[in-house]
Formats: C-alpha cells, structure tokens, sequence
C-alpha cells in the first residue's frame, strides 16, 4: 500500500499529539520518520511506530519531559534528553552544534538518557544546510555479536557523516553491523527470507528465517538473560574482516555510551534503557573556499560513478539510492508493508483517528 506523504505526516502529527507530545515536538519526529519513508530506509521509517507507543505505554519514553542543556562551553554541548524521545535531543544538540559551528569553526554534542533517534543522516543533513559538515552516531540496543563471539554486547550502533557536493550532498548513513537492526523486523514483516549472512543463532550458524532471525534479536534486545546470536559486524565471517566492524561499533560505543556515561549498548536491555548520541558539525570554509571544495568533492564522486563497471549494474556513492527514492515516492506517495498498515490501523482506532488514505 503507497500513501501520499502529506497524509502520513498528518498521521503522525495527530498520533504523536495523542500520546501526548507537545505539537512541536511531534512535528520535529513526524518529520524524521517521513524523512526516512521518503528516502526508502522503511526500518527507520513509520514502521517503527507500534514501538515507539510501547516504549511510551512501559514509560521507557516520557513525552511530556523536556531535552536540557547540562553543560556548554563555546565548542561543545551536553544534553540530556531527560527520557524523551532522541530525535527531540539530538536535534536540539545538532542545533547548538551548528551554531558553534559557524562561530568557531567546530561544534560537539553528546546526548545522554536518551532512545532511539530515528535516522542518522536527518542530523547530518541538518549541518549541510548552511553549508557544513556534519556527523551524527548513536549506540542501540545489544544486538551484534563481535567477532568469534556467540552473544550479543555491541549495538547496531549508526555513523553518518554528510559533506557538500552536488546534485546532492553526499551522505553516508549506515549500521556498523552488516544491516541495521528494523531491516530484521521489515523482513519478518513481510515474510521474506533474509538475503544475506545477517543473523546468526547461538552456534554462530547463519539464520535465514525472518522470524527466528527476529526472535533472536528481540531477546537479546530486551532481555537480560542471554540465549545468543545477533547481528553480525560488517564483514559478516573473521575471513572477511569482521573485526574491522567490530572496531568501528567499539569506536562509536566510546563516543556515544562512554562519553555520555550512560550505558553501553550491552547494558540498555537492563536499568535505565538509555541510548546515547554524538553530534559534530564543522565548517569546510575553514581550509578553504566552499565552492571550490565542494566542486572538488562532487568530481570525484562523479569518477566513482563513472568507473568501468559490470553490465547492467550501477556504481551507487552513498546518498544516491536515497535521493533517487525520495524524487521517486514524493510523487508516488511512500510504500507502507500489510503488517505496518494492521498496527497503523490499530494504533488509530485505539486514539480514535483517521487512517491516511491509499494513493
């Protein structure tokens, strides 16, 4: 089922007002989910919704509770999210970030006490507006077994990073596992077979049914009691590197969880259920003239794009696909998968809403 995009953030808006947020705020995570529908990244989109009112309902979220500023030098920002949803903090630190930015040149955020914040890349798109750089991280629930490991400690744990070029910024948005976790939940969703090496069982044996797939990641999610398997890191098997992903999950761990000194991903399924975010934005004008550097940047993704390359396939630089969907589903309206729609539908009758129509 597509629906024009208009209608879900209208749907949004309504259901996020209902639950309790202030207008504004749902407006502001109304956008990221649309934002991530438009661009084709569902696992991030208004699937994510019937978690979201579960995490509100066990009061995990607190919608009422407002995003503060702990500390702030002219550098660098500390939030506290205070419990409230992440798009609502990190959006307020990426803020504070690129007002530094422009100032000094530079600007870090860190973002304690805080939960899931949707996609990175909305943060990171935020610093290219004037014209900067930008990076947004965040550590997860423990969902990804390091290396030679049979129980999962690591997050999905998200990097992106965005710089200016044309036709559009480039934008490298994506999990330090092999995929994010919510493409696990879409697959089971729709009752498709997971492609690749992804998941693995307590013998660290690849899985390839959705459903025992997601039941995997689930309990190590949200359990305390581990029963093994999850994610794998990017490289999927030691042959091919995957300690290399494991370094790059540890990495934004320590920006993000031991920065903030909340809990690290392996400890968010106990206690507090905090996640952590880290933000920076700089400003490129700094080493040189803007345009020239974005010029620079836009040939040589331009040579990527262009290289010798497999009959009837596409070289793809990070950003590409997104941008390309988002042209595409602003006329089509966004895909929604059947069981999505079943939890949308629930979720309306329940507050007594109106459901957006099919396009």
């Amino acid at each position: 089922m597509r629906i024009n995009a208009t209608d879900e953030r209208n749907y949004l808006q309504t259901v996020f007002e209902k639950l309790g947020f202030q207008k504004d705020d749902g407006i502001l995570i109304a956008d990221t989910l649309v934002d991530a529908d438009l661009r084709g990244i569902s696992s991030h989109g208004i699937q994510r919704l019937d978690w979201y009112r579960r995490m509100i309902k066990d009061g995990t979220i607190i919608p009422q509770n407002k995003a503060k500023i702990l500390k702030e030098i002219p550098g660098a920002v500390l939030v506290d999210a205070n419990q409230n949803m992440g798009h609502l903090a990190a959006n307020l630190a990426m803020d504070k970030v690129i007002e530094k930015a422009k100032q000094i040149g530079v600007g870090i955020g860190v973002v304690r006490n805080s939960n899931h914040f949707g996609i990175a890349g909305y943060y990171v798109r935020k610093a290219l507006q004037p014209g900067l750089a930008g990076i947004a991280l965040t550590n997860t629930r423990p969902l990804v077994v390091p290396t030679n490991a049979t129980e999962a400690f690591l997050g999905s744990n998200a990097f992106a990073f965005g710089f200016p070029a044309s036709p559009h910024p480039f934008i490298f948005d994506g999990a330090t596992s092999v995929v994010a976790g919510g493409k696990i939940q879409l697959a089971d969703k729709k009752g498709t077979a997971l492609p690749g090496d992804w998941v693995v069982n307590k013998d660290r044996q690849v899985v390839k049914d959705p459903k025992e797939a997601e039941n995997i990641l689930a309990t190590a999610a949200f359990e305390a009691e581990q029963k093994g398997g999850g994610l794998l890191t990017l490289g999927g098997s030691e042959a091919n590197s995957n300690y290399k992903g494991m370094g790059n999950s540890i990495v934004v761990e320590i920006l993000t969880g031991i920065l903030a000194q909340g809990s690290i991903s392996a400890d968010t399924n106990t206690g507090k259920h905090d996640f952590s975010q880290f933000v920076f934005a700089f400003d490129p004008a700094f080493f040189g003239d803007l345009e020239t550097l974005k010029a620079n940047a836009t040939a040589m993704l331009n040579r990527i794009r262009h290289l010798h390359h497999l009959p009837g396939h596409t070289i793809w630089v990070p950003g590409d696909r997104e941008y390309k969907n988002l042209a595409e589903n602003q006329k089509r309206g966004v895909e929604i998968d059947d069981k999505t729609i079943d939890q949308m539908q629930a979720i309306a009758d329940e507050l007594q809403i109106s459901m957006p129509a099919e396009v």
